[in-house]
């Protein structure tokens, strides 16, 4: 340019030394910007919790469907046909074995048990009789003053009148027992629901409603339903040693989520399985001192059934699961590097998954900061539980130490 080009050496050189010193200020900046990009490649390595994991027994807790049953149940029939005269218990109360519960008319009861008793002391007077007269023929047979004949037909008329006697007091054993039986008792303790029949209605011995039905609630029973096919495999693993058995206490919830305040205990378990359904029923038995429980309730019943050695239990944040839906974890491998682990997890126990199968001991699993975690990658493992490892703060107030750039 003609005005350049007109310019003298001193301008010329003052223009020189600017764009040197301009050139010097850009290499320094690249160098604090290399220095700060190898500070953030530094601290890229994501810093991760992790727990040695160890075998330890684990039971195998079962959560089963289950209906309550009466730890007794008992139907109140009449034993003898009558008129119902009187009904002495509250429906829906406590009633004790034994205590009256029925009053059948006993007039024609009454009336056969005199009858039967003076049918028996008719016959004694006649055995009586014959007794004597057999013992008045003994001596005159010895003597042949009678025929003996006579003196065997007296014998066997006085043993006669003595069977007669046995018959007619038999008789009136069971005219009293009939007698007995127009009073109703309570055959078992429990609680008695409502009359099916009322004072005035005619009862027989073969009716089909029983009069009142009486169930025992305090124990009560719970039968649950487990399948026969999940039975087998628990029997298949008791058998190979992969697992042992388990005290078997029985906890409930009941149909409105609560948990039931009391622990039960299994009583045994079917010898058969039910055709229809494929389940195997087994029984439990709880105590019911508030009858909370009523026969008939809905209920889940929880237990377990074995218990399994060498299971892990690990916290439920460490176990993710790949594109198909396997359960995996990572763990610290060789130089530090997060290594994902297939693993088989099919259960929960509290806050930890049950790992039965893809760990070994000593495996460290990581658990904190799984979500910045890479295979392949290095990684900083500390102890799940501590406290993050930062830097003071340096005088800037940026935190970390000072760069080791040196200016241009």
């Amino acid at each position: 340019m003609p005005f350049i080009a007109g310019r003298s050496r001193p301008a010329r050189s003052l223009i020189t030394a600017a764009s040197l010193a301009l050139l010097a200020l850009s290499g320094c900046g690249a160098r604090d910007d290399a220095a700060k990009s190898g500070r953030r490649g530094q601290q890229g390595t994501p810093e991760v919790g992790f727990i040695v994991v160890q075998p330890t027994p684990v039971p195998l807790i079962t959560e089963l469907a289950g209906r309550t049953n009466a730890f007794a149940t008992s139907e109140v029939r009449p034993q003898v046909s009558g008129i119902i005269r009187r009904r002495f218990f509250t429906e829906g109360s406590y009633v004790r074995k034994g205590q009256p519960l029925y009053q059948i008319d006993p007039s024609l009861y009454r009336a056969a048990a005199n009858q039967a008793s003076a049918n028996l002391a008719s016959a004694q007077a006649n055995a009586e009789a014959a007794r004597v007269k057999a013992g008045r023929y003994k001596p005159l047979a010895d003597q042949q003053a009678v025929a003996a004949q006579d003196y065997t037909d007296a014998a066997a008329a006085a043993r006669a009148a003595g069977a007669a006697v046995d018959q007619n007091r038999a008789a009136l054993d069971t005219a009293r027992i009939n007698l007995k039986f127009t009073t109703v008792p309570a055959p078992i303790s429990g609680k008695v629901g409502r009359s099916l029949f009322t004072e005035g209605a005619l009862v027989t011995t073969n009716q089909t409603d029983p009069l009142a039905v009486i169930s025992s609630l305090d124990p009560i029973y719970v039968d649950i339903q487990q399948s026969s096919s999940d039975l087998l495999r628990l029997r298949r693993a008791l058998a190979n040693g992969g697992a042992t058995p388990a005290s078997a206490e029985v906890r409930l919830k009941l149909e409105d989520g609560s948990d039931y305040g009391f622990a039960g205990t299994v009583e045994f378990s079917e010898a058969m399985v039910d055709t229809a359904t494929g389940t195997v029923t087994l029984r439990a038995r709880f105590p019911n001192p508030q009858q909370l429980l009523l026969p008939g309730m809905f209920v889940r019943a929880s237990f377990a059934q074995a218990t399994d050695p060498n299971a892990f239990l690990i916290p439920q944040p460490a176990v993710t699961r790949d594109a198909k839906g396997n359960a995996q974890v990572y763990v610290v491998g060789a130089d530090n590097k997060a290594v994902v682990r297939p693993v088989t997890a099919t259960r929960t126990v509290g806050a930890n998954w049950v790992v039965t199968a893809g760990l070994k001991p000593g495996d460290k699993v990581i658990t904190e900061g799984v979500g910045k975690v890479k295979a392949g990658e290095p990684v900083k493992p500390v102890a799940a539980g501590s406290p993050q490892n930062l830097k003071p703060r340096g005088k800037d107030g940026k935190q970390g130490g000072t760069s080791n750039g040196k200016a241009g």
